[in-house]
């Protein structure tokens, strides 16, 4: 594993997943289950997305922000305040997510 990218770690777990980058008015038929959701922060209109996922990783927000908070709800590792995941992370590549110290590690 490589490390990729840190962030503020907003809710605790540790998943594997492929990833996918998902934008407001993105087809949700496009988001698969367990895909890790990659966006730039999540808003209302992408809570089916956030629901199938594994996982949730975004370029802004703080631990109260909209996907922290349905993430800890939903029981699903999330990494907020990246920065740049949305530039560094391209749809497809398998991931790791470690929820809990905020560090997104790419898988060989």
């Amino acid at each position: 594993m490589k490390l990729l990218l840190k962030g503020i770690g907003a809710s605790p777990g540790h998943v594997k997943g492929k990833a996918r980058l998902f934008s407001p008015g993105d087809d949700l038929s496009d988001f698969k289950e367990n895909d890790i959701l990659v966006t730039r922060l999540t808003d209302p209109s992408m809570v089916q997305a956030m629901i199938k996922a594994a996982a949730i990783i975004t370029d802004i927000g703080g631990i109260i922000s909209h996907p922290a908070i349905l993430s800890r709800e939903m029981g699903i590792p999330c990494i907020v305040n990246t920065k740049k995941a949305t530039k560094k992370i391209k749809t497809g590549m398998n991931l790791y997510v470690d929820g809990e110290r905020g560090k997104i590690y790419v898988l060989d």
